[in-house]
């Protein structure tokens, strides 16, 4: 069977999108406790870099895009009830900012500019989570987040052409997703590890 990259960015969707059902059967059995304000700044911002990126000429890659706009969108209504912090000034400020993307977008008729800003805005929402990952690996789930990583990286195979505007999403989220990913892993597997006094 032969992949283009259209089969690897379809495959891709795929595998990210498959990846939230271990991550919401963990949710409801209460072993995965989700930052409510990391994801729902991830699904309002997921719907602009989904436009954006599209606007921007994204083809094969646009379903990792769409399976990150479905997939947060369940987790954040999840997070309601199973979830856990608040929302601080800075996370109203990170959705002020998505809100502004779409202005600057209309005014400048610049997808690509909305794309950067938004990529800014995800990674800032995505900082209470890498500090969670990091201080209680624990509370992640190890299976969705591999899933996440996977089809991630299978994304990279589904960039064409390689621009800036078409490969710097992908390239954003195989770095982020490999950044929890490690932690979810290593950091526990560390922390099992260590000697009982420390």
């Amino acid at each position: 069977m032969k992949f283009d990259t259209a089969t690897f960015g379809m495959v891709a969707g795929v595998v990210s999108l498959v990846a939230f059902i271990p991550y919401i059967i963990s949710i409801i059995r209460g072993k995965t406790k989700p930052n409510r304000a990391s994801w729902w700044i991830w699904t309002i911002v997921g719907f602009m870099l989904a436009s954006s990126y599209s606007a921007s000429g994204a083809k094969d890659t646009m379903w990792v895009a769409l399976s990150y706009l479905i997939g947060p969108l369940l987790t954040a209504l999840l997070a309601i009830k199973y979830g856990e912090g608040g929302w601080t000034r800075f996370d109203r400020a990170c959705i002020a900012c998505a809100a502004m993307s779409a202005i600057l977008w209309f005014v400048f008729d610049s997808p690509l500019l909305a794309l950067l800003i938004n990529l800014i805005i995800d990674g800032a929402g995505a900082l209470p989570t890498i500090k969670k990952t990091y201080t209680e690996p624990e509370n992640e789930d190890r299976l969705s987040w591999a899933l996440f990583f996977a089809g991630n990286t299978l994304n990279l195979f589904a960039v064409n052409p390689w621009t800036f505007a078409i490969a710097i999403y992908p390239l954003y989220l195989f770095i982020g997703c490999g950044i929890i990913t490690a932690q979810v892993f290593f950091r526990r597997r560390g922390q099992k590890s260590a000697p009982p006094d420390e």
